[in-house]
């Protein structure tokens, strides 16, 4: 393993949401403030800073990352996924954030960015899941407006919809 000097910025290059990315960082730099200040990704949010609170989750790898606890320079070579890249294009929504808007499953929305990554990460692996699975799923995620009851049906409703979705472009 290399060693990085405390002072040196090194060069971290990834994939965000599909397209390339770089930029310089320090080795204590966390993931969550390079998105932010150095590539403008100002969709992930930074609350507690000590993992708790779920509102700086992203996808790493295909695997469900805070980015509060996690080194930019460890993210050299990924592939990163923020809610950014939940849209299909900048005029469009992606089912799970026209569902949460549909459902009013968002107040002032902090939160909101990490527990969308959380459902959307879920939902591709696990489509038809119950209030209870999803429940669970929240567990990870404090949100001090709207009592998750609009979110978790919210999250139900986006299931069906992606099911539904999926059954009819099978069909075809």
């Amino acid at each position: 393993m290399t060693r990085l000097k405390a002072d040196a910025r090194h060069s971290v290059r990834f994939t965000l949401n599909g397209k390339p990315a770089e930029g310089e960082a320090e080795p204590r730099m966390l993931l969550s403030d390079f998105l932010r200040h150095q590539l403008g990704a100002t969709g992930t949010h930074v609350g507690c800073e000590h993992g708790v609170c779920g509102a700086c989750t992203v996808v790493v790898d295909g695997m469900l990352t805070r980015s509060c606890l996690t080194l930019a320079a460890q993210v050299d070579g990924c592939e990163i996924r923020t809610v950014e890249g939940l849209a299909p294009s900048a005029d469009r929504l992606g089912v799970l954030q026209q569902v949460f808007r549909r459902n009013h499953a968002l107040q002032c929305g902090f939160c909101t960015a990490g527990i969308l990554m959380s459902l959307d990460h879920y939902l591709a692996k696990n489509p038809a899941p119950t209030e209870a699975d999803i429940r669970d799923l929240l567990s990870g995620h404090l949100c001090r407006c709207t009592g998750y009851t609009p979110i978790i049906q919210a999250a139900l409703v986006a299931a069906a919809e992606l099911a539904s979705a999926t059954k009819e472009t099978s069909d075809a």
